[in-house]
């Protein structure tokens, strides 16, 4: 109970950011406001609008008679009210001033409305790290029409982000807050692509913990660290410096095959590899792959099959049978890969 009081507390202060303190004293005043009524009314015997009005005059510091006769403990409790009154009028004076002198009010506003924004996201990316790497996986996600958030700290790329239009929070990825306002609880997946190592690691570890269906791929510096990460919970851990040069190797090696690749990955031509995920109502369930007339009826190639206990099948079978779970990998134009998926 303590933990989930304790995660709704962590996302609504995220969520209000630096009205947090504001909100905080506002709090604390309608408590005291609260406890005066309910003393007057109590130990001194007043009806609800005497103890209502005697608590205003008193907050405000008005300097108005008092309703009735107070007792000496009134009194006492009267001057304790007073300074407490005094001291959250000043600490919200005092919140709100700081938020005018550093001039963020409107940028404040702004970034409301985009973590508001965010918050409605279901099925998104989370990015930590807008770096070489974070930046080229941003673009990739957005350019297959998918939703993403990035968590940077560095202000002069949240700048960018925001000419951009892309949804960003500036923060520590480390931190359980930042990444409940980034709505890991509602993301499909999240990818770490800071440069820190060990920072990585307690993204990772952090995310796994908080949303424990999360898809979480992970950058890695070194393949020694590969473990850390899968331990930590990483799904997938990926090396960007061993497969930038494996891709240079096969450049040399293989140019024909590489260069197909990449016009096939990058749109060069009007070929795409996809993966289709079956459902239980698709009508290929329990089909193999002739009966199931996917060659014929939309043109695509299948290159294999991962099934739903991960095992994978490559160049499968005419008379491999199509399971609800499995994951077909299929080769063919973007058109005929949306048809399928209407099937599916």
């Amino acid at each position: 109970m303590g933990d989930v009081f304790h995660r709704r507390m962590l996302r609504l202060r995220a969520k209000l950011g630096s009205f947090w303190s504001v909100v905080l004293g506002v709090v604390y005043l309608f408590i005291v406001f609260l406890i005066g009524i309910a003393f007057y009314m109590g130990y001194e015997d007043w009806d609800f609008v005497s103890s209502f009005y005697m608590v205003v005059i008193t907050l405000s510091t008005v300097g108005y008679m008092e309703v009735n006769q107070l007792s000496e403990a009134g009194r006492l409790f009267t001057a304790f009210l007073i300074m407490g009154g005094v001291g959250g009028f000043v600490y919200i004076a005092g919140a709100f001033a700081q938020l005018l002198i550093d001039g963020r009010l409107q940028i404040m506003w702004g970034k409301h409305k985009m973590l508001k924004e965010i918050s409605k996201l279901r099925n998104h990316f989370i990015i930590c790290g807008y770096g070489r790497i974070g930046t080229i996986v941003v673009q990739e996600i957005m350019n297959e029409g998918h939703a993403v958030v990035v968590i940077e700290q560095d202000p002069d790329l949240i700048d960018k982000l925001e000419q951009d239009g892309i949804l960003c929070i500036e923060g520590d990825a480390t931190s359980d807050e930042t990444l409940l306002a980034a709505g890991l609880l509602h993301a499909k997946s999240l990818i770490s692509a800071l440069t820190s190592e060990a920072a990585n690691v307690y993204v990772t570890l952090t995310a796994r913990q908080l949303n424990p269906d999360i898809t979480i791929v992970a950058r890695a510096g070194d393949k020694t660290h590969i473990s850390r990460l899968e331990l930590a919970g990483a799904n997938r851990v990926v090396l960007p410096h061993f497969i930038g040069g494996l891709r240079m190797a096969q450049n040399v090696l293989r140019p024909t095959v590489t260069n197909f690749i990449e016009l096939a990955v990058r749109g060069g031509i009007d070929l795409q590899m996809e993966e289709l995920a079956v459902t239980a109502e698709s009508e290929l369930c329990g089909l193999d792959l002739i009966d199931s007339k996917i060659r014929p009826r939309f043109n695509l190639i299948i290159i294999a099959i991962k099934q739903a206990n991960g095992e994978m099948v490559f160049n499968p079978g005419p008379k491999e049978v199509i399971h609800a779970g499995d994951t077909l990998l299929a080769v063919g134009k973007k058109t005929n890969l949306s048809e399928i998926k209407a099937i599916l």
